[in-house]
């Protein structure tokens, strides 16, 4: 399929706008639990992963999130990127677009596996190996149930999950291993 853009296409736009290694973590492993995502309710991998690994292209130089994602909005139109991989990139972060609800399976789920990302990393930075191999699937339940532990990862929008039709518990399953297996990619 044509998305407008290539994985390597899309993995040079990130370099060119993503300079910190954290970011560019986030934005991998943001990837990878789309695609997972997308695997298991049997939509393209391929789609899901490239809204997952562009969805923070401004994210280091708009930090306001009353602004952020509307220049990566820009940035992906002008690229010629599909439609609805860029309505779901701008939806990610609702409060830029005044009005506006994520209201697709594929835009809670883009939010959802966005915000989970920081969630498994916090946690598996607690291990004393701070690896993800260390991380069990219960720990990343456990966690999400304590809000002071990396309380920048909004629950609510995790369980977004649900509305697009995956249980919690399965969804943190899910993107644990999907991170687990690009580990050693994200230093962890």
């Amino acid at each position: 399929m044509n998305y407008g853009i290539t994985r390597p296409q899309a993995l040079e736009l990130v370099g060119r706008h993503i300079k910190t290694r954290n970011m560019l973590n986030h934005c991998l492993a943001s990837e990878a639990v789309l695609r997972a995502l997308a695997g298991r309710l049997g939509e393209d991998p391929e789609k899901w992963g490239l809204a997952g690994l562009l969805h923070d292209l401004d994210a280091e130089t708009h930090t306001d999130l009353d602004v952020h994602t509307r220049e990566t909005a820009r940035i992906l139109h002008e690229q010629g990127v599909d439609e609805e991989i860029v309505q779901a990139i701008r939806l990610h972060n609702e409060q830029a677009h005044s009005g506006e609800r994520r209201v697709t399976q594929f835009q809670h789920l883009l939010a959802a596996g966005e915000t989970i990302t920081g969630l498994i990393v916090a946690t598996a930075l607690v291990y004393p190996d701070k690896k993800l191999a260390s991380v069990k699937p219960k720990s990343v339940r456990k966690r999400i149930k304590e809000r002071a532990f990396a309380a920048g990862a909004n629950r609510d929008i995790i369980r977004e999950c649900e509305i697009a039709g995956i249980p919690l518990d399965e969804f943190c399953d899910l993107a644990l291993q999907a991170m687990q297996g690009i580990a050693d990619e994200l230093g962890l």
